[in-house]
């Protein structure tokens, strides 16, 4: 089976768009009509360029307001129909797209429907094209693809087909196991695309909000399932409008796209135990560590903030000028080489988070599925071979390092020069609840498929985090057991704390590390004795607070002496919360106590944050 996108999908003009799905890697493309009629090549122009690219057209599409015309307005269909046929021809095409009619004055009478297409389907023999009938989700008459499988039954011709589309099917909620009943050889062509789930008009979403499988909520998985079980073994396409595609590099859109389809093809086919050609995702099974880069003077600076929030220096590299500083299962590490990927980080983003390490079951596989995804291993120029641990790129030119369980210890024991810790030392955080990363807006939904095509992270419901200065866009992932959380933060408003982030640096990164404890009054008062920069929060805040959750006087006069946040679910599940002040207006740290069974990221407080750190912008250093 092979990946095709529709020219639909991509920005820019068509010769932009088929050098982008060329250098992405598909094997084909659906030309839609739009991008052919603004082209200033002829058909036999494209034609020429995609030999030379080495692309198929593999479908022309749209052919609109066939079916069901009255009077006159049939034979002007069968005319047009003819003139796209020799269009084809031209560009080497064989199947076309037939979406059901909208017209208002289309007919809905079934036997002129059929009679309609089997007339169509006798001229297609004659040219060697197969019609595609697609059922749009808003079309006039026919808007069910079980509809349009009854109508191809009864038309009974051998270039009458169906088309399935994700979109269509499952924005309407229409059972994907109705796909089951539809012959695999009659399938002419599949067409997916994912959406975040959304209430309003059909078309509107449609037409704005479509986006690449594994960065919406429709069960595209289950959908492509159903069509491998019924034997086909045609093209997956991509047919995706987005606005916010239309403004992205058609090279990034196009990358992904590819490596949906690859992501979404091996789902499907492990949901119906069918051989998949790259390894199952490998779960992420916690962070291991959080590695800083700062040279000396802010290293310096960035050691005295760890032991202000209770870390230990535990190590040394016993090569590098590394260190590695521990609070119970946390692991912090600062990176002050002078050279080689961390010096260069800091070059363009300053003392920031550069790398993330992560355990997993199988490393090897991890690295064999990336490959298979187009995901780019990280290869240090002039010192092959020499990384203790591999690496993957991440968000922002970060690194992803992969550790196998079972060999955690030995690792840290090989690297560093472990430095007595006092066993008494006081443990106030118990292990890393999630991390935060800021992406420019364009890479917003490239990251979510990267994290849940790799690791197989699900997708929580997306939130509107309001920001004094504008609305940030916020997207949680997490394992299957909530053992690793990150959140990605965009925004497109200047003067949001996100989008001053971005400008600090060149692309994306980690903005915060947040981490878990047991015990949030013993954590902030103990912050407090050390001298810890936190976050001041303001006291109409706790004065809300009391009233929404009945809290006692003491209990909330405590809170908000410490600076400490709260929410709830509906269930009654608790969530605390504590924030630093941010170092060199670059990163923070957050403390959070979890009641089991909170599953979220205490959202409604995240405007009281924001305001609170925009407060501080000027200010906004731990010294």
């Amino acid at each position: 089976m092979s990946n095709a996108i529709a020219t639909v999908s991509l920005r820019g003009t068509l010769e932009e768009k088929l050098r982008a799905a060329a250098g992405a890697g598909f094997a084909g493309v659906e030309i839609f009509e739009n991008d052919l009629i603004g082209s200033s090549l002829s058909p036999r122009d494209v034609r020429r360029m995609l030999d030379d690219l080495g692309l198929a057209c593999m479908l022309y599409q749209p052919f609109r307001d066939f079916e069901g015309m009255p009077g006159a307005l049939r034979q002007r269909a069968m005319d047009r129909a003819e003139r796209k046929f020799d269009l084809m021809g031209e560009l080497g095409a064989d199947r076309i797209l037939v979406c059901s009619n909208c017209s208002p004055v289309s007919l809905g009478e079934r036997e002129r429907i059929v009679d309609d297409f089997r007339e169509l389907g006798d001229r297609a023999a004659k040219r060697g094209v197969l019609v595609g009938y697609e059922a749009l989700a808003w079309g006039r008459h026919i808007f069910d693809h079980r509809d349009v499988w009854s109508i191809v039954e009864q038309v009974d011709h051998p270039n009458i087909g169906i088309i399935l589309d994700s979109y269509h099917s499952l924005s309407r909620g229409i059972p994907s196991e109705s796909i089951r009943d539809i012959r695999g050889d009659k399938i002419v062509f599949v067409q997916l695309a994912d959406a975040p789930l959304l209430d309003m008009d059909l078309l509107y979403w449609s037409r704005h909000f479509r986006n690449l499988p594994g960065q919406g909520g429709l069960d595209v998985e289950a959908y492509v399932a159903e069509i491998l079980r019924t034997g086909y073994d045609g093209p997956l396409s991509l047919e995706i409008f987005n606005d916010r595609f239309r403004s992205n590099s058609a090279a990034l859109v196009a990358e992904d796209g590819h490596r949906s389809l690859d992501y979404v093809r091996d789902a499907a086919q492990r949901q119906l135990g069918q051989e998949t050609h790259m390894p199952a995702p490998q779960p992420v099974l916690g962070a291991e560590f959080v590695e800083f880069t700062a040279d000396g003077a802010s290293s310096a600076r960035l050691g005295s903030t760890f032991a202000s929030l209770g870390f230990t220096l535990a190590g040394e590299h016993r090569q590098k000028k590394v260190t590695r500083w521990r609070q119970g299962g946390v692991n912090f590490v600062i990176n002050a080489e002078p050279k080689g990927f961390a010096s260069a980080y800091r070059s363009a983003h300053g003392s920031s988070i550069c790398a993330i390490g992560v355990r997993v079951k199988d490393k090897a596989a991890v690295l064999t599925r990336a490959a298979a995804l187009g995901i780019k291993a990280y290869s240090p120029e002039g010192r092959p071979g020499r990384m203790a641990m591999p690496a993957l790129r991440g968000v922002g030119g970060s690194l992803v390092y992969l550790i196998d369980d079972n060999e955690v210890e030995g690792l840290w024991a090989r690297e560093f020069v472990a430095f007595d810790v006092e066993p008494d030392a006081p443990v106030h955080t118990r292990g890393f609840d999630h991390l935060a990363a800021v992406v420019h807006e364009d890479e917003f939904l490239s990251w979510q498929l990267y994290w849940r095509a790799l690791f197989g992270l699900e997708a929580k419901a997306a939130q509107d985090v309001i920001d004094p200065s504008g609305l940030v866009l916020s997207q949680a992932l997490q394992s299957l057991d909530s053992g690793f959380r990150v959140t990605l933060n965009a925004s497109d408003a200047r003067e949001t704390l996100s989008s001053r982030f971005l400008e600090q640096g060149i692309g994306g990164g980690y903005q915060h590390v947040a981490l878990g404890t047991d015990d949030i009054f013993a954590t902030a008062q103990a912050l407090r004795d050390s001298g810890a920069a936190m976050l001041t929060i303001p006291a109409n805040y706790h004065e809300d607070l009391a009233a929404r959750f009945g809290f006692d006087d003491a209990t909330i006069a405590r809170m908000a002496d410490l600076g400490i946040l709260y929410d709830e679910d509906g269930d009654g599940n608790g969530f605390w919360q504590l924030y630093s002040r941010a170092f060199d207006k670059l990163f923070f740290f957050e403390i959070v106590q979890r009641t089991p069974g909170y599953a979220g990221y205490g959202a409604p407080n995240a405007g009281v944050r924001l305001a609170a750190q925009n407060r501080f912008r000027d200010d906004m250093v731990v010294d």
